[in-house]
């Protein structure tokens, strides 16, 4: 999935969420390091739930982690 978006100081993003072990995130170092910092903790998939831990290969928590810490524009499958 391709997910456009800023980070908290203004700087634009664009990545692919790959869901893959070994290379999550595509495209940004910080948005990879962001998904990394946060593996294994909780996440809500939406404003009320559900929640789940965290995996890097789940592509619906780690794009809720987005929206939760940066400002999504756009995602794109």
């Amino acid at each position: 999935m391709l997910v456009t978006g800023m980070l908290e100081d203004g700087a634009a993003y664009q990545v692919d969420v790959t869901g893959q072990e070994g290379q999550p995130i595509v495209g940004s170092r910080r948005v990879r390091a962001l998904v990394e910092q946060y593996a294994g903790q909780s996440v809500l998939l939406g404003p009320l739930g559900p929640q789940r831990d965290l995996e890097v290969t789940d592509t619906a928590a780690v794009i809720a982690l987005l929206r939760q810490h940066t400002t999504v524009v756009e995602v794109r499958s």
